[in-house]
Formats: C-alpha cells, structure tokens, sequence
C-alpha cells in the first residue's frame, strides 16, 4: 500500500471516528471551502475563456468558462502593441531590480535588529512600527522625490519603497527563532566579522524566509500602480504596465466617427474587450510563474512567530 493510500485511510478513520457535530463542522468547512475556491477559480476561467473567444459571441454573452468561436485575435493585436511591450519591460525591469534592492535593504535592517548584542534594538524597532501606521502623506512624499530629483526617472519607482516594515518584522522574527545564538559565538570565535556573518551564514540559513519575501516584493513591484502615478508624470517611456491597463480598460475611447455604423462600432468594441481580456491574462503570466518556485516556502513564513517552544 502507498504512503498516499495509507494517509487517506488515515483521515477516512479520523473521520468516522469524530462525533456527529464534529462530522457536520468538517463537512460545513468542506461546503465553504469549495465554495471560496469557485468564487475565485470561476472567474478566472472565465477571462481565460473570453480571451480566446470571437468577440462577437462575447459581446451576445455566449462565452462562460470555455471558449466559444476560438480565435487568437486578442493576443495577436496585444503581441503588435509596441506600448504595451514597453510598459511590460519596464514592469519587469521594476519587479527584478525593485526586488533586489528591497531584499537586501530588508536583510540589513532586519540582522541587526535581530541580534541581542544591539541593546537598543527593541526602541530602534518602534521607531519602524511607527511608520506603519503614521505617514506624511501623499503630498509630502511627492514633494520629497521632487526635492531628491527623482521624478520621471526609474528611481522614482525603486526608492521610494525600498523597504516594507511588515517584511522587515518578518525577516527579524525569523532570524531570531531559527538561527540559534551558538552559531554566531562560534563563528566570532573563527574571528568571523558581524558582516561576514550576515553573508556566510545567516543569508544561506534565511533561504525560506528570502523565497517568502521575494514573493511578497515582486507581486508588490510587478502591480505598482500609485508611484508610477505620482512620479512618472512626463516619462512615457518610463511606466509600468499596470498604466497601460488602466489606458486599455479605463479610458477605452470609442472612435466617433464609426457612431453611425453599428456593425463597425460593434466590432471596435468587440476587439477592446477581446483585447482588454488577453493584456489581463498575459499580465497575470509572470506571477503565476513566480508563485510555484516559492509556494513550498510560502506557508513556512507565513507562520513565522504563530507557535514559540
């Protein structure tokens, strides 16, 4: 018999071993379960589906969660629009580099916080955890990068938020539960420095935590929508995707000089929502192929600090 075989036996017998209100909670917590699952998977299937549909028998509501009339109209009008590939570069340019700068900012913040060497690191600390609930503003953090130079140029989008408070605590809390003190007495006794140390050892240790932050700073990078607002006003050339979405799904211009031609005007509007449907899928690609390579260490960092031996 297999491991899975002998585990799915295992949870049948706890089944039935559990009381009947017992039984009617985990049948209840299966119901909502799947219930969430279809709420979230449905209408994903369904903008995959429209996307590869003939526009006119999306715009009838013939499409629902598989393709009706397949075509690949939509993504070969996205694949010649030169914008959008722009602003996908930029995208990825921001969420690569973005990322990096906002791991190693995090680490370096986070390692001496975490060291009980650093007596004052407990009010050092607070002064971060203010920052998470007071603010200057959007204004005043405008005219900041104005008075800095940033604006209209790529630094702008990787300054600003180089570093997340949130993360910084996570990483702090997991250096402190999962890298023992005895390593660093050891190493100091090696005469390792406190930097060599961050480097040789605590970075290879923090390999889990790094795959969860990555994570959280490149979904956070790749959907940076507001900076990109604020700071990008002149440089075109400079935004992100996320502004070329808002182009094609919100300021979705009809031409009016095709307002007395139905059949015209329905097919335009036909190849907008077409084409609206194709850019979200491809813009949804690389953090559906990101989440893969660090979901095993998703869990794991998420319940960092939630139990304490």
């Amino acid at each position: 018999m297999s491991k899975t075989q002998v585990k799915s036996n295992d949870r049948f017998s706890k089944f039935r071993m559990e009381s009947p209100l017992g039984k009617f909670f985990t049948i209840l917590l299966y119901v909502v379960m799947t219930i969430i699952v279809l709420i979230v998977l449905l209408p994903v299937l369904h903008i995959i589906a429209a996307s590869f549909s003939d526009p006119q028998a999306m715009i009838s509501g013939k499409v629902s969660f598989w393709p009706k009339d397949f075509t690949l109209r939509g993504y070969e009008a996205v694949f010649t629009y030169k914008k959008f590939w722009t602003g996908f570069r930029n995208s990825l340019f921001y969420m690569v580099f973005g990322t990096f700068i906002n791991i190693v900012m995090t680490l370096l913040c986070a390692y001496p916080l975490s060291r009980k060497e650093f007596t004052a690191r407990n009010k050092v600390a607070m002064f971060f955890v203010f920052t998470m609930y007071f603010s200057g503003g959007m204004v005043p953090s405008f005219m900041l990068v104005n008075a800095l130079g940033l604006v209209d140029t790529i630094w702008a989008m990787l300054i600003p938020g180089a570093m997340s408070t949130y993360n910084m605590i996570i990483a702090r809390t997991y250096m402190i539960n999962s890298i023992p003190d005895e390593l660093y007495e050891a190493a100091e006794i090696d005469g390792c420095t406190p930097f060599k140390y961050l480097i040789r050892i605590v970075v290879p240790l923090s390999k889990p935590i790094i795959a969860v932050l990555v994570l959280y700073y490149g979904v956070a990078r790749w959907n940076s929508y507001q900076d990109a607002i604020l700071y990008l006003q002149k440089a075109n050339y400079l935004q992100p995707l996320q502004i070329i979405l808002r182009e094609i799904l919100i300021m979705n211009d009809i031409d009016e000089t095709m307002m007395g031609n139905a059949d015209a005007l329905a097919r335009q509007r036909g190849l907008k929502d077409l084409l609206q449907y194709s850019v979200i899928v491809i813009a949804s690609v690389p953090v559906m192929i990101i989440y893969p390579f660090v979901q095993k260490y998703f869990v794991k960092g998420v319940m960092i600090g939630a139990v304490k031996g």
